[in-house]
Parts: structure tokens; sequence; C-alpha cells
């Protein structure tokens, strides 16, 4: 009968071979399962689970595995980093299914998906009802001509008798004769007259108050200190912002409400922190839409709690049997790398996370176990 199990074939390349060449080296030392535990320091559930696949080993317990099988420990480590790489993405690729899952049942629970042909129907017979409206009222423009109105002369023209003060005027006949010219000549010269004296004195007038507005300018308390104007206060903000579709609440709108609910997480989210707590990962993940951020545990044991805490407000949530929860969301106003979330599992091992460093593209963002460290 085989002494190591067959590796699950879901298992990535690189985990498997590290896996491979830990149970060699086992092998050659001739110890078992609980004599590898007793040297090293884990305990034999834990070693099961390493040598078959099931949960990739911290580096610790590689570097104690080396010193106990007398291997050098530099290369057993360069082969821990590859796995433990791979072991990530797996990890990430599993995170997301599982958040594009949590979306697809919260929309179901919500009736969003049922509601959205509704409402397009409903449109679209409100559209058709307005057009019939305004066919109906719109007016039957007639055929024939309307008939023409002989017009009328108006009688309601001034005439030199409204004028009793101008009796020249009255007793004058309706056409008079024009003046001469020498007269002409001499009004319009007149007119222009009056007209540039009027200028001129506009002008002047502007000119005294340009130089009355520059002394107040230069000395307008007369050798008092000058007291400089309030400062306008700059307009704030309008207090609502438009969010993208899908998310319902911003800022202190969203404290402890359900970021899946709210439509805040999924694609709208991140994980600036992560860390563990015995083997239950911890996230922190934060929504830059809505300006939150909430705690995540998951791989936990049922009872496995995780707390968030920042702006005043806190949050809890505990691993049900499937072994992942999150919490409520709390609002976060500043770097939301500074924000952590703790957990501590049933058997009293706590543990925070810690800042995911930023990464250029194409680079391996830091392990969970890394991040521990």
């Amino acid at each position: 009968m085989p002494r190591w199990k067959a590796l699950p074939e879901e298992l990535d390349p690189q985990v498997r071979e590290f896996a491979g060449q830990l149970r060699k080296l086992v092998d050659r030392s001739g110890l078992s399962v609980a004599g590898v535990a007793d040297a090293t320091g884990y305990s034999k559930t834990s070693w099961e689970r390493y040598l078959n696949g099931r949960l990739l080993p911290p580096q610790r317990a590689v570097v104690a595995l080396a010193e106990v099988t007398g291997t050098h420990p530099g290369h057993l480590t360069t082969l821990w980093e590859l796995a433990e790489r791979s072991w990530s993405r797996s990890e990430m690729r599993h995170d997301v299914t599982m958040e594009a899952i949590s979306v697809a049942q919260a929309r179901a629970a919500l009736g969003w998906d049922a509601e959205e042909p509704a409402a397009g129907s409903a449109a679209k017979s409100a559209k058709s009802a307005k057009s019939e409206k305004g066919t109906q009222a719109a007016p039957v423009a007639p055929t024939g001509k309307l008939p023409s109105v002989p017009q009328q002369r108006r009688t309601d023209s001034p005439s030199a008798a409204d004028f009793p003060e101008w009796p020249l005027a009255a007793q004058s006949s309706p056409a008079p004769a024009p003046a001469p010219p020498a007269a002409q000549a001499q009004a319009e010269d007149g007119r222009s007259r009056r007209g540039r004296t009027v200028m001129y004195a506009v002008g002047a007038v502007g000119a005294a108050l340009v130089a009355g507005a520059a002394v107040l300018l230069l000395n307008p308390g007369g050798g008092t200190p000058s007291k400089k104007p309030a400062a306008r206060p700059a307009a704030a903000p309008s207090p609502k912002q438009a969010l993208p579709a899908g998310v319902r609440c911003s800022g202190a709108g969203c404290v402890g409400k359900d970021p899946e609910a709210m439509g805040c997480g999924g694609a709208h989210a991140i994980t600036p922190s992560r860390g563990r707590a015995g083997r239950a990962v911890i996230e922190v993940r934060y929504s830059k839409v809505c300006h939150t951020a909430w705690a995540r545990i998951s791989r936990a044991a049922q009872g496995d709690q995780a707390t968030l805490s920042a702006g005043g407000h806190s949050a809890t949530a505990r691993a049900e049997r499937n072994g992942a929860a999150y919490t409520s969301m709390v609002e976060v106003t500043g770097d939301p790398a500074k924000v952590a979330a703790c957990g501590t599992t049933v058997a009293g091992v706590k543990g925070c996370s810690r800042p995911v460093p930023a990464t250029p593209a194409g680079a391996h963002a830091p392990s969970v176990s890394a991040a521990v460290r």
C-alpha cells in the first residue's frame, strides 16, 4: 500500500512539484509524519495537509524541515517561493469567482434582473401613450381660405389740434414749405455744438469720478490701517454626486450596510491590506466609489471572527460553515492602506492585516504568508 495519497488533479504544477519534493525529503529522512511534526514544531495535522497538497506550508516550516533532513535551506526556499506565487494566483482566481457568485446571488435576491425588463416596458408604454395623446390633440389645418377683411383708414393719428400750445402749428398747412438751405445749415451747426458741449461735460464728470476713486483706493482710511475684505467662503461641494449604475450609497450613507447589496463590491473594490489569523485569511476590502471599507474572512473555521474599525465605527463578522464571512461597511476618509482588520480564531489565535504594497504591472504582490511575517 503506497505511503502517500495521490495529489489533487486540480493542483497547480508548481505546487505539485513542491509537494513531491517535500515527500521525497521525508522519505529520505526515514521519519514519520508524527516525527516530522515533533522535530519541526508544527502539528501532525498541519504536515498531513502540507504533504497532501491541501495547504501550502509557511516558509518557517519549510526551513525547519530542511534543517531536520539536512537539506540546503536556500534551494528548498526557492521552490517554495515558486509554489507560493502559483498558490496566490489560484487564491485570487477563486476570490474573483466567489465575488461574481455573491453578486449574482445578491441581484437575484433583490430582484434587479426582473425589474429591469418591467421598467423598460413601462417606459415604452408611457412613450406610446404620450405620442397618441399628442396626435389626438393636434388641430387639423383648414383647407379653405379665410375671407379677406377690408383695411380701414386709421382715425387715431395725432393732428395739430391735439397740441393747443402750438398755435402756429395748428394754423399752418399740413405740408409746410421746406426751410431754406441756410436755415437748415444753421440748425445743424447748433445741434452739433450742443452735442459736443454735452460730450465735454460727460467727459469732465467721468474724469472727476475716476480721480475720486483713485484717491479712495490709494488712501481709503485717511491714515488709518486698512482692513482686508473677508475672504468669501469656498463653495461647498454638492452633497449628491453621480454614482455608477448599481451603486446605491456613498460615504456616511453606507455605514452599517451590506457592501454587496449596495453595489460597492465586485469590480468597485480592491484589497489594500491582507493578513492571517491562524489559517484564516483576513482582508480589508475598500471601495473607492463608495468611500467605504469592510473586513472579509475566508478559509476559516466556523466561529472565527474578523473585526474592522475606522472613522469611529467598527464592524464584526463570524465565519459560517463555509468558512467565509464579511462585515458591514464603515466610512473611510483617509488612506485605505492605513485601515486594518484583525481576526481571532476560536482557539484564541489572533492576527491583523498589513498593507499590500503597490507593484508594477506584471509583478506579483506579496503573498498572505509573507505579509504576516
